[in-house]
């Protein structure tokens, strides 16, 4: 077809590697968004740019640049022995979030002066340095000189990340207080496992064996109160649902641990069910507080083995309470804490963590229910002192009262020490991470070990060839007339 219509000619033919060359170097071109000569990599750079060629990140959205009369944003690289505006051969921009997989997202503002510094090498990588604070306070020469130096040295509070696993754009604000920066959003790096740092031991080794452990040990009281038939009461019952909510605050914590393997979204789904399954474990003990304090002030006591119906309203309060609660809490996170509030449009769409509001609205009612509970401990021991003789039916009550005051001493303890491991204080995290692996073993010993009809329906059970043993609460003549179940 060239032929048709060039024609034979030799001027036709001489015509056509002049055009051949002119598609050529249309093509190169159309590669090289910015063709400068250079030493540096001669094949074309890619840079993972957040927003597109013509945006800008204003207020953490991407917005046209000429609509706000701004420049949109260019590289600017740096060597590795710090050289500054190092000119490359061609690179072109790769628009989009970088593609985390299941490891989370973390913004980065780069501005002057601030601790957070972000260095792009000619090689399309990128470095996080976290400069110290109190250079801040140094001459602007000094400044730069350790801005440099930090650049080919290896710093204890860097981290490279590859092509792919960071975004790059220009940050600008509708605040003028706020300066103009470099935004990023990278994947969170893959740390070393320091097997012989004794900090790392105790967070990421030591604490999820603990965790695990609790697990089984809770999992033990549950069934054991589940399965014994004369157990399943309402007590019985209610140690039964405080167990399974441990049980589930535990493994929501679990995952906790480990924030490098998990994104943001499954990150903080893992931390409501941690919030919501404590605070729904602590309404279940103030109702069996309520219970057993309402028991002994009430003129005729009588119990039943399985109260299904009083079960019934206790849930009611329990679940209805957690729930309430819980919305609340998660509402005021998304849509109340302007701080750590979610942004539709922004590139960083949701939030690692709850926020202090909705972690506000979690525990006040805990440190409610315990105020509560010891009002409900104060004025039921008053009563019982006050009592000259009781029958059997109070004294399994005041044995399941010894058992609500344990283990309120051991759930109020725990939650103590998880509040006080939110201090920027190593001591106090491994004090919280020993006394949350105390805190399942110490359950087991005030729920069955410690129980001696527990233990006795337990030895019945597994052992049907012991003879029984003297029980104070009748439980040796369920064993007569019972029969094996």
């Amino acid at each position: 077809m060239l032929q048709t219509v060039l024609g034979s000619s030799s001027s036709g033919r001489r015509l056509i590697p002049v055009l051949m060359f002119e598609l050529a170097t249309l093509a190169v071109g159309y590669v090289s968004s910015e063709p400068s000569p250079s030493k540096y990599n001669p094949e074309v750079v890619r840079i993972n740019k957040c927003c597109e060629k013509f945006e800008v990140m204003l207020d953490g959205k991407c917005t046209v640049a000429e609509s706000i009369n701004a420049t949109a944003w260019k590289p600017e690289f740096t060597g590795r022995n710090g050289e500054q505006n190092v000119r490359v051969d061609t690179f072109k921009y790769i628009v989009g979030a970088p593609d985390c997989g299941t490891m989370q997202k973390w913004p980065i503002f780069h501005y002057e002066k601030s601790e957070d510094k972000l260095i792009l090498f000619p090689d399309g990588k990128v470095r996080h340095l976290i400069l110290d604070p109190h250079a801040r306070n140094e001459p602007e020469d000094e400044w730069d000189h350790i801005y440099a130096a930090n650049t080919r040295m290896e710093a204890p509070f860097q981290y490279d990340y590859e092509q792919g696993q960071y975004c790059l754009d220009k940050a600008l604000s509708s605040n003028e207080k706020q300066p103009e920066g470099i935004f990023a959003t990278v994947c969170s790096p893959e740390k070393a496992n320091r097997w012989t740092d004794s900090d790392f031991l105790l967070r990421k080794i030591i604490n999820p064996i603990c965790h695990g452990i609790a697990m089984i040990i809770l999992l033990v009281v549950a069934i054991v109160y589940f399965v014994l038939p004369t157990l399943r009461d309402l007590v019985g019952n209610i140690v039964t649902s405080i167990t399974v909510c441990l049980i589930i605050s535990q493994a929501a914590d679990l995952v906790r641990i480990f924030t490098e393997f998990s994104n943001h979204v499954s990150f903080i789904i893992a931390d409501s069910f941690f919030y919501i399954s404590l605070l729904a474990a602590f309404f279940w003990l103030n109702s069996m507080g309520y219970y057993i304090w309402k028991m002994f002030r009430a003129r005729n006591v009588f119990l039943r083995v399985t109260d299904g119906r009083k079960y019934c309203w206790y849930s009611g309060y329990a679940w209805g309470a957690t729930a309430t609660m819980a919305g609340v809490a998660i509402f005021s996170h998304f849509f109340l804490d302007e701080a750590n509030g979610k942004k539709s449009s922004s590139i960083f769409e949701n939030q690692e963590t709850i926020g202090w509001l909705g972690i506000a609205v979690f525990f006040t009612p805990i440190a409610f229910i315990i105020i509560t509970n010891m009002f409900f401990y104060v004025t039921t021991l008053k009563f019982i002192n006050r009592m000259n003789t009781y029958g059997r039916i109070h004294h399994k009550l005041k044995c399941n009262f010894i058992m609500f005051t344990l283990i309120f001493l051991i759930m109020s303890t725990s939650w103590l020490f998880l509040v006080l491991s939110w201090l920027h204080y190593d001591a106090l995290l491994y004090m919280h991470i020993v006394v949350n692996a105390l805190q399942a073993p110490c359950i087991l010993y005030v729920c069955v070990l410690r129980q001696k009809h527990v233990t006795f329906l337990l030895k019945k059970s597994c052992c049907y060839n012991e003879p029984p043993q003297t029980s104070d609460w009748g439980d040796e003549m369920t064993y007569m007339n019972g029969g094996d179940y």
